[in-house]
């Protein structure tokens, strides 16, 4: 049976196996690579980019190396490399808990329990919730389900197509080491240089699918477009920036602005300027948006892989 099948029935078992689990409570892979991935850094921990550059060498490239002799076992067996490749595209997709904690944090806001929905932002993004409102708070959320619709989902699925399960390893470990060291924090300023970098660039080709997806996927495409090519470059990340754009325009929001983080303040550009403020409303509609971007960008990364392994045969 061809590669390229076995991968899309491995990864349309793994999206199914998030959609239905979300990610578990305790003993995800994933949390378990971060533990490892944090005892390197207190071994290796200098305040310097060579230092932080071996610790990212070390950490992505030892997942994708046993990830690569993994795949490299299940090749015996149909069987086995559909199951890998599912078990691998459960562990690296954070659809479902995505959605989970958007709309818990929605429901709060919804209930008037402005206590509970700051409680539970950090399970979203690393922004200060006590200096927040409702209404600011709502946005922080819509923001993070497009950052994270490309990040914990499309981001994936694509590396995934180009590189089958040391792919989709490969892309969640870069991911989890610019979020563990990533920030401009006076502690990872130098060290996490080469993991923020690296996440750039590994993040480039799924952020791009999510806005042309979102424009796809949305009410009003045109305003999708126009949102993410006029503002989409104005944001200080290359890959959050279209992402965000783009599911500004979609739902006819503003996003951007004032930010904190870590005591730290940052004014963003507005994206999506004309448009009207977040609403708690919004955060489902995000979610729903977000979830019809993922079943397409499954869609379109299996045939994507399928034409692709295709045509490199047929050159041969």
């Amino acid at each position: 049976m061809r590669a390229d099948r076995l991968f899309g029935y491995g990864a349309v078992l793994g999206f199914a196996g998030d959609l239905l689990t979300g990610d578990p409570r305790r003993g995800h892979p994933v949390a378990a690579f971060g533990r490892a991935a944090a005892a390197c850094e207190r071994a290796l921990w200098r305040d310097d980019r060579a230092r932080g550059t071996v610790f990212t060498a070390l950490c992505a490239g030892g997942a994708v190396a046993a990830a690569t002799a993994a795949s490299r076992l299940a090749r015996r067996s149909p069987a086995a490399s559909v199951a890998l490749t599912g078990a691998a595209t459960w562990a690296v997709l954070g659809g479902t808990s995505l959605a989970r904690e958007a709309r818990t944090v929605g429901a709060a806001l919804a209930a008037g329990d402005l206590r509970l929905a700051r409680e539970r932002l950090p399970h979203l993004c690393g922004r200060d919730p006590q200096a927040l409102d409702g209404q600011q708070i709502a946005r922080a959320v819509v923001e993070s389900v497009a950052e994270n619709t490309s990040d914990a989902v499309v981001g994936a699925l694509v590396w995934g197509a180009l590189g089958g399960v040391p792919g989709l390893v490969g892309f969640r470990a870069v991911n989890t080491l610019d979020a563990m060291v990533g920030h401009r924090s006076p502690r990872y300023r130098r060290f996490g240089w080469a993991s923020a970098r690296l996440d750039d660039v590994a993040g480039y080709p799924g952020s791009r699918l999510t806005a042309a997806l979102t424009v796809l996927a949305a009410p009003n495409r045109r305003a999708a477009w126009r949102t993410w090519r006029t503002d989409g470059p104005k944001h200080p990340s290359p890959n959050a920036g279209p992402v965000e754009a783009s599911f500004a325009g979609a739902l006819g929001v503003r996003l951007g602005g004032t930010l904190s983080y870590g005591g730290r303040i940052e004014r963003r550009p507005v994206l999506g300027d004309g448009n009207r403020p977040v609403e708690v409303a919004d955060i489902e509609r995000a979610v729903r948006l977000s979830r019809r971007v993922s079943a397409l960008a499954l869609a379109t990364c299996v045939a994507g892989r399928y034409v692709l392994r295709g045509s490199g045969r047929g050159t041969r």
